[in-house]
């Protein structure tokens, strides 16, 4: 599948990354504490699956921990299945 790309926003506030599309939230939910970030749930609507947007939360998560020195714990099955299939952001794993 194409990668396609969406306007993810860090909602800091919450500890999620975002996006919102038709109308309906997607989200991958994180804890911060002391230079890691838990990745602890990724959310995307059924009506909204199958079109590459828990990917594209995962990657913007990573980008930004990547970016700021934090290593990632990923308690979701999601982002360690995103992190296996790309090798590159092994090195991000606490």
């Amino acid at each position: 599948m194409p990668e396609t790309s969406y306007d993810v926003q860090h909602n800091q506030e919450k500890s999620r990354f975002e996006v919102v599309l038709d109308g309906r939230l997607a989200r991958a939910d994180y804890e911060l504490e002391a230079g890691l970030m838990r990745m602890t749930h990724t959310v995307v609507d059924p009506a909204l699956e199958g079109k590459g947007i828990a990917g594209s939360l995962v990657k913007a998560a990573l980008a930004h921990a990547r970016q700021h020195g934090l290593k990632i714990d990923p308690q979701c099955a999601y982002v360690r299945a995103y992190m296996e299939r790309h090798p590159e952001t092994r090195d991000l794993q606490a």
